[in-house]
């Protein structure tokens, strides 16, 4: 359960903040739903409380887990032969639907990878600042840290 003024990641969205806690009509039911306002962009998505678990929203990452977000980070990618982008995308899709920052970390960590040995195109360019985005905003509001912090941080891992 979520409170007002609690954080909340929401997969694919990023960290929003539990505006209020409503009672709606749906359905001819009454239902409670959160409404999330997500940090970057000022939207407003309403989650009702009992989906909260089926859509994957959850709690920011526990400080001692970002350690080991930045560890994948610094690992090398699987090795083996690079799949075509079109499946490589649906995979990186998939993985932030999770919405498990580590999945999300594991996206930016490859594509910054394959980045280094050819130019990246424009769908793979889009799918990395989506997962840096994800990954830079719930770090930082996590450790209270300024987003220009965590991202000196990846570029000293990539760099």
């Amino acid at each position: 359960m979520f409170k007002i003024g609690d954080m909340a990641v929401y997969p694919t969205q990023g960290v929003g903040v539990i505006e209020n806690i409503e009672v709606r009509e749906y359905s001819g039911h009454s239902q409670n739903f959160y409404i999330l306002r997500i940090v970057d962009s000022d939207m407003k998505i309403m989650i009702p409380v009992t989906n909260v678990t089926n859509v994957g929203m959850r709690r920011l990452i526990d400080q001692q887990r970002i350690t080991g977000i930045f560890d994948a980070l610094a690992e090398p990618s699987p090795g083996g032969k690079v799949a075509s982008w079109s499946r490589r995308q649906r995979e990186y899709n998939d993985k932030l639907k999770t919405g498990d920052l580590l999945e999300v970390a594991q996206v930016l960590r490859d594509l910054y990878q394959i980045g280094t040995g050819k130019e990246l195109s424009y769908g793979e360019k889009k799918v990395l600042e989506q997962a840096r985005k994800l990954l830079v905003t719930e770090v930082a509001l996590a450790e209270g840290a300024k987003e220009a912090q965590v991202v000196q941080r990846l570029e000293n891992i990539f760099h």
